[in-house]
Formats: structure tokens, C-alpha cells, sequence
């Protein structure tokens, strides 16, 4: 036993991985984009990581706070050379620092989320959250007053934009008259930018905030106002209690078991991996009194139906110029959901 520590702590000491076999724990790092005191995003994924905690022979680590780009294929080179067997990166401007590393240290395993390219040692990994957002756009639709909801988006990137979509459905199949309104804010995780941006949006009318933002802003904003809100990752009613409806949330924990599970057995291959609502992956946060039983009813209804099999991108589908892009009875693949870049109709604002 003594020797087989010796071996291999000689063996990190030079920079390489070792072997599972010759590991006696199994050591897993995390790279968040955000502080895991966000309340949100790097939050949920946090949660996560803490059921790996519980399992025999695990150890864990993260870095939080971490830029996208040369910072965080500094942080997961500086993991890799340490020896850490698998390494989880969750943002997807972590996907081509990731790959590079994943190159130089073939013994090692790594997974990316949000992303899509994919090496022999790296998959990638998301969730069907789409799902979650259909359920909260009905929520939304079916409380607005104004018939104009805000919504605070990151990025103009095909996760955001196919989750506005499906948040935008939801809400019309609860009210057709509904607008969706989107700004940019171009941040993740910025506090004071996402809630002068759903400011934003009140000052044109919107009685509902949603968003995909890491930070609890955009939700602060609509209490001070006195409207409704919709939040993001994990369930945000207490920064918001007046105000705060339900969120579309995350649920890592049992994604990540089972992948370490793999690993540990050998039996991890390289994919891409996108659970949902059925998975347990995504989720609706509890819906608050605020919103009517009959309406609730309804959502759950939906939820369990896309559960056992609904679809939430079904044709007729047309862009904001009315142009079709799904022809009625037909269902968006995989392949056409992860590579949207366009806005349904109902969506006001720009895909840039």
C-alpha cells in the first residue's frame, strides 16, 4: 500500500495522469463561469458536484469565476497536468479550450457542456431545457395583463435562443395574443446590467420578467416594480417572493453520478448526452399561490404529456417574417434544435 502512494505520487509529480486502476480516489474538477454563489447557472451545477461528494472514492474540486476563453484552458490545463481523471467544463465558450487540452492528455476524461464538438476522451453534455421553458412560458402567458412579457437573454446563441422560442410557445398556447420582448445584455453573469436591462423592459410595458441570466436581478427588478417574474436555474422566490411565479431549474446531481459511475467502470464512451424532463435533468420549481390552481393543473398536465412524449417544437412553426420553418404535423429534430438561430413569431427583437 505504501509503495503503490509512492508510485503515485511520483507519477503526479511529473505531470501525467495516472491510471484509475493505480488511483486509489478518483479525483473530478469543475470550471464555472460564474461564482457558485450566483443563485443560478454555476449554482445548479455546484449542487451537482456535491452528490459526486457523497460517492465512495471521489474527490472533487472546482474553480469558479472562470472566463471563457485563454483563462479557462489555462484552469483546465492546470487540472489536466495535476493528474484530475475527469474534468467538467460548463460554459460553452469553454468548448475549443477544452478540446485542445482534452488533445495533450488522452488518459484523462472530459466532458463539456452546452457545446458540440467532441474528441476519443470528450463528449459533451446539456439538458432538454427547453422543456422547462415551454411550462414557464404558459405560467407566464397565462398571468400577463399587458399581453407583453421581458425577457433578459446572455448570448444570441442557439441555447438561448431555442429556449426564448419554447418559452415563447408556451406562453401563446395559453394566451395567442402574447409578445415576448428580448434584450441582450451580452454578460452571464453581470447583476446590475441584467437588472437595469429588465428595468428595460417595465419601462415598455412588460407586467412579467423572464430570463436567462445567471444573477437574480432581472427578478429583484420586478418586485421593486410590482409585476410578475420568471426565473432561471434554480428556484429564485427568495429574492423575489412577491414577485416570483416558478422557474425553469436544473437538476445535475444524478447526471454526473451516473457519468462518474462510467468512468469508474470503464464503460464511458465519448457522446453527446441531452436529458430532459423525464430524465429528471430539468425541472419546473414549484409553482407559487400566486399562480391560479386551474392554471397550475394545466401546466402539470403538459408537463407530464412532454414526459411521455409531446413535443414541444411542432410545425406549423414560422420565423418573425412569417416565413415557415416547420410544416404543420412535422417536429424539429435534435440536429435543428441546437443549431436555431432564429425567432418564432410573437418574439420581438433580434438574433444578434
Amino acid at each position: 500500500m505504501r509503495l503503490s502512494r509512492i508510485l503515485a505520487t511520483a507519477v503526479l509529480g511529473i505531470g501525467l495522469c495516472f491510471s484509475q486502476a493505480s488511483a486509489e480516489e478518483m479525483n473530478v474538477g469543475f470550471v464555472y463561469v460564474s461564482p457558485i454563489g450566483d443563485a443560478g447557472w454555476s449554482y445548479a451545477h455546484d449542487q451537482g458536484r456535491q452528490e459526486l461528494e457523497k460517492m465512495d472514492g471521489v474527490k472533487t474540486s472546482y474553480v469558479e469565476a472562470v472566463a471563457e476563453g485563454p483563462d479557462s484552458e489555462r484552469v483546465i490545463l492546470n487540472m489536466a497536468r495535476k493528474g484530475y481523471d475527469v474534468i467538467f467544463a460548463t460554459s460553452f465558450g469553454y468548448m475549443d479550450p477544452m478540446l485542445k487540452v482534452a488533445k495533450q492528455f488522452p488518459e484523462a476524461t472530459f466532458m463539456h457542456c452546452s457545446g458540440f464538438k467532441m474528441a476519443d476522451n470528450m463528449g459533451n453534455y446539456f439538458g432538454r431545457m427547453y422543456q422547462a421553458r415551454y411550462l414557464s412560458g404558459m405560467v407566464a402567458g397565462a398571468t400577463t395583463k399587458s399581453n407583453i412579457i421581458g425577457y433578459v437573454a446572455a448570448f444570441p446563441i442557439p441555447e438561448v435562443i431555442r429556449g426564448i422560442n419554447a418559452f415563447t410557445l408556451g406562453a401563446q398556447a395559453m394566451n395567442p395574443d402574447v409578445s415576448v420582448r428580448v434584450v441582450w445584455t451580452k454578460t452571464w453573469y453581470d447583476p446590475a446590467t441584467e437588472k437595469e436591462a429588465a428595468k428595460s423592459l417595465l419601462d415598455v410595458g412588460a407586467d412579467i420578467i423572464a430570463q436567462h441570466q445567471d444573477s437574480p436581478g432581472p427578478q429583484e427588478a420586478a418586485q421593486e416594480k410590482g409585476v410578475y417574474s420568471i426565473g432561471y436555474n434554480s428556484d429564485m422566490s427568495q429574492f423575489a417572493p412577491k414577485s416570483h411565479l416558478t422557474a425553469p431549474i436544473w437538476n445535475w446531481g444524478p447526471f454526473y453520478v451516473e457519468t462518474i459511475k462510467q468512468v469508474k467502470e470503464g464503460t464511458w464512451k465519448a457522446g453527446a448526452t441531452w436529458p430532459g424532463l423525464s430524465e429528471g435533468i430539468v425541472d419546473l420549481a414549484p409553482m407559487s399561490d400566486m399562480v391560479p390552481k386551474e392554471v397550475q393543473d394545466k401546466v402539470m398536465a403538459k408537463k407530464e404529456a412532454i414526459k411521455g412524449g409531446d413535443k414541444v417544437f411542432v410545425g406549423p412553426l414560422k420565423d418573425q417574417k412569417g416565413v415557415e420553418k416547420v410544416a404543420a404535423g412535422a417536429a424539429m429534430s435534435d440536429k435543428d434544435m441546437l443549431g436555431m438561430t432564429w425567432f418564432v413569431q410573437g418574439v420581438v427583437g433580434t438574433t444578434e
